[in-house]
Parts: C-alpha cells; sequence; structure tokens
C-alpha cells in the first residue's frame, strides 16, 4: 500500500487519547495534519480499512500488515492525521503539541519538551 500526499503537513502532534494507545501498543501516535483532498492512495487502495469507534475520530490501516496510516476521519473528514512513521524517511517534521493529555496513563511520562498540551 502507498499513498502521496500533496500538501505541506502541519507540525507534529503527539496524540495520547485511548484508542491511540491501543492501535500504537504504546504510548500514543505521531501524527501530522494535511487536508484530506491532498491524500491519494496511488497502490493497493483495496487493503485499507477504516475502524470508527464510538469515541473520536476514524482510524485507518492496511489490513495486510495492519500498519496505522490515517486518523481524525479520513476520507470523509476535511483533514486527516497521517502517522509519521508511514512517511518517507528523511522527513522531520517539527514538533508542535501533545494533545488528549487528560488520557496519559500512570506509566507514562510526557517529556519536558515545551510542546503545548491540550486536554
Amino acid at each position: 500500500m502507498r499513498f502521496e500526499v500533496d500538501a505541506e503537513p502541519s507540525p507534529l502532534r503527539f496524540c495520547h487519547c485511548t484508542t491511540c494507545k491501543r492501535l500504537s501498543g504504546g504510548a500514543g501516535t505521531a501524527n501530522v495534519g494535511v487536508p484530506t483532498a491532498a491524500v491519494r492512495i496511488v497502490d493497493g487502495e483495496e487493503l485499507v480499512r477504516t475502524f470508527q469507534p464510538e469515541e473520536g475520530t476514524a482510524k485507518t490501516f492496511c489490513s495486510v500488515c495492519g500498519t496505522n496510516l490515517f486518523g481524525g476521519g479520513w476520507p470523509t473528514s476535511e483533514r486527516t492525521s497521517i502517522r509519521v512513521p508511514t512517511l518517507e524517511q528523511g522527513f522531520e517534521p517539527k514538533p508542535g503539541a501533545h494533545v488528549y493529555v487528560r488520557s496519559v496513563a500512570a506509566w507514562e511520562t510526557l517529556p519536558d519538551d515545551g510542546l503545548e498540551r491540550k486536554v
């Protein structure tokens, strides 16, 4: 599965919501945002699946390898969160914020990185 993005992404955001923890198997996800219309699947569109949790936005993944691709409600939302590890090597987004910090688990420690924190 391959996709292309034809837009400059927003600063990186670390999401600490419960659903992102479950998807990542860890402390959450690292994402950049783009307009949904800027995302184009170029290979393997038939492999893409979307899960809509009861709370929060849809999460999209590859049905073969399980890679967590997009959040934010892709493909029907105005903006899409792209999981940073799915982007080509060499892409180094500027960190911007930690979101859903109200969901930080007792075993997590947020870094003292000076980034904005959103409840």
